[in-house]
């Protein structure tokens, strides 16, 4: 099994390293279907590890190398694949693969073709080594991998500045957090001696609350980044400035679910400060109604998406602050399905729009995309959590596990976001696929995607249908590794009331978009309704004006800071400093060129001097040490008798 476990890590970096050999040459065919195909080696050999930990109920741990030693200092580059690594490695890989494909046709007319599936596979071996490693150090090597790779593909159309923006805004908010992703994994080594999960979890119960909670606080902090919690969620809906192929492995199975892992993989942590993960769980369902809100009235296609998962995350999040990580872990690779599908939908529209992304400019593309109608509809119902899609199955048991722990201000806050989740999901449903062909008003000539782009996609939209049957399979095994607990409430009627109620609401929320964007009297909106103009419209469709403040409050003040000590300390003082010792330097060997010109006389005459000089300092320093016995010392110690 060793042999399946490095193809599975190592088959992307192949691919990617591929296709970097073609990077500076016009677009190569090949410099995608290589990658592709060893991603595709890759999701065989992680069904193979997965048929294998399903069997045998064991995982396998092995050692490829040293990576530190010194002292007591001991990192291995060592991989573990369990219950919970294999999860994640089959989500990722098999999600990763259907990207690769369909990125094939999406990228096809990009002359940056060869250099895309260079960082796009790089991403996916990050993500491996993340999930995959044994040990916190190694977490983090992929960790940064992700960042990296993340700020080269949000930033791939580097000519447009506002791909660039988006990509170092992520890649900076990213290092604010994992600075204090870096301070907890120093108290976990501190405290425990190792930076091995099993040594270093089954040391924790010895270690004071206090320390425990520190360590869980910065840890967390890390999870916020690269999950774009609040307040470091703002890099998350820019981020959609990058390829839709980008869009969809970063929101859908890599980068923003690595937030989630850690807390799942450090859950006996957590397990030890509830208080702590109450917290999350506090802020996770706030996250879940604060970025549904702001989905509700966005004109941008990508974005509505990309606010949609913001706001899973945040259910994921509530489910692990409550304990329940396999929930949140099952809710994760549900959710990975049909939101990767929601995303390659809206890319195919985009491609039919000439790449236009306001739903209001679009209406009655089912006509001419029925392939994509069919399967964003279908995805959309899954994120909404109707009977019987995945959907249903993860986001409900979120909701019971709240109402069981009697948290029911986060499960009112979660039902309610579920209702707004189907409103925001068939509000865009309905506005670019059904109601007037309003694409005609801009001389738009829609047409679906190439056949195998849709080939590609399918096994999502399987997926996306049946997940939810594996629920108690993927529980057998997950619960071998994360805490056994089954949610379930007592009474059958107040179980069948709540998902009953929690239907009908949902439901009722899907009619309701339906029935107001689906109208053949929609218009563009151009800002003067009652609507656009009322204070909560505004309030939302400016993100509650967080990146206003953000940039008044916080990034001008620190660019201004930052320019008086460029001009008034680095250039006055530092620069001055360094500048002035090296001018004395040059000016003193400018001045003593003289002795180096080689004309007799003038050496002769530096030679009487130099002698002179020194007979001199020998008198002065012999007539001193007859006087002083401290002085005398201070000679002896500098080698003068």
């Amino acid at each position: 099994m060793e042999m399946f476990l490095y193809i599975a890590l190592f088959a992307p970096l192949v691919g990617s390293m591929f296709a970097a050999l073609f990077s500076a040459k016009p677009k190569t065919l090949i410099a995608g279907i290589i990658p592709s195909a060893l991603l595709f080696v890759s999701f065989i050999a992680s069904s193979i590890l997965l048929v294998y930990v399903l069997q045998t109920g064991s995982s396998i741990h092995v050692e490829m190398m040293t990576w530190m030693a010194t002292g007591e200092l001991y990192i291995p580059f060592g991989f573990v694949v369990d219950q919970v690594s294999v999860t994640m490695m089959m989500v990722v890989t098999l999600v990763s693969t259907v990207v690769h494909v369909y990125a094939i046709g999406y990228m096809s007319h990009d002359k940056s073709f060869n250099r895309f599936f260079a960082w796009l596979s790089a991403f996916v071996f990050s993500m491996m080594i993340l999930v995959m490693s044994d040990n916190f150090a190694g977490l983090f090597i992929g960790w940064e991998g992700v960042g990296l790779c993340s700020w080269g593909l949000i930033g791939f159309w580097y000519h447009k500045e506002s791909a660039t923006w988006a990509a170092n805004e992520a890649f900076i908010m990213n290092r604010i957090a994992d600075l204090g992703m870096l301070i907890g994994i120093f108290l976990i080594y501190w405290n425990t001696g190792t930076l091995q999960y099993d040594e270093a979890f089954a040391a924790m119960p010895a270690l004071e609350t206090d320390v425990l909670t520190w360590m869980g606080i910065f840890l967390f902090i890390g999870a916020m980044g690269k999950s774009a919690q609040f307040p470091l969620h703002t890099w998350l809906a820019d981020a959609m400035e990058g390829p839709t192929p980008v869009s969809a492995l970063i929101h859908a199975a890599t980068m923003v679910t690595a937030g989630v892992y850690l807390i799942v993989r450090a859950s006996p942590l957590y397990d030890l400060i509830p208080n702590v993960g109450l917290f999350i769980a506090s802020l996770g369902a706030f996250v879940a109604l604060f970025a549904a809100s702001m989905a509700l009235v966005n004109r941008d296609m990508k974005r509505i998406i990309a606010y949609s998962t913001l706001s899973q995350l945040g259910y994921m999040f509530a489910a692990a602050g409550l304990g329940a990580y396999w929930v949140a872990l099952f809710h994760l690779m549900a959710h990975a399905f049909f939101k990767a599908l929601l995303f390659l939908g809206a890319g195919n529209v985009m491609h039919a729009m000439k790449d236009e992304l306001d739903p209001f400019k679009m209406g009655g593309l089912k006509k001419v995309m029925k392939g994509t109608f069919i399967m964003m509809t279908v995805a959309s119902v899954a994120l909404a959590g109707i009977f019987p899609l995945a959907g249903f199955f993860s986001k409900d048991l979120i909701l019971e596990v709240a109402f069981i722990d009697n948290h029911y201000i986060i499960y009112s806050v979660l039902l309610f976001t579920a209702a707004l989740t189907a409103f925001y999901s068939f509000r865009l449903v309905a506005l670019i696929f059904h109601g007037e062909e309003r694409y005609k008003l801009f001389g738009i000539d829609p047409h679906e995607a190439y056949k195998f782009m849709l080939v590609a996609m399918s096994p999502l939209l399987l997926l996306a249908v049946i997940a939810g049957v594996f629920k108690m399979t993927y529980f057998e095994m997950v619960t071998q590794v994360l805490p056994a607990t089954e949610y379930h409430i007592d009474s059958p009627i107040v179980y069948w009331i709540i998902t009953i109620g929690t239907q009908l609401l949902v439901g009722a929320a899907i009619f309701y978009a339906y029935k107001k964007y689906t109208s053949r009297d929609i218009k563009v909106p151009d800002g003067t309704s009652a609507m656009e103009k009322s204070f909560g419209y505004k309030l939302l469709s400016n993100q509650y004006y967080i990146p206003y403040i953000y940039e008044e409050f916080v990034a001008k003040p620190y660019g201004k800071i930052s320019a008086f000590f460029w001009s008034e300390i680095d250039q006055k003082i530092i620069d001055a400093s360094v500048d002035g010792i090296a001018k004395a330097f040059y000016n003193t060997g400018e001045n003593t060129r003289e002795m180096h010109s080689g004309n007799l006389s003038t050496m002769l005459k530096w030679m009487v001097a130099g002698t002179v000089g020194m007979l001199s300092l020998a008198v002065v320093f012999g007539l001193a040490a007859r006087h002083s016995d401290g002085v005398a010392s201070i000679l002896s110690a500098i080698g003068v008798k």
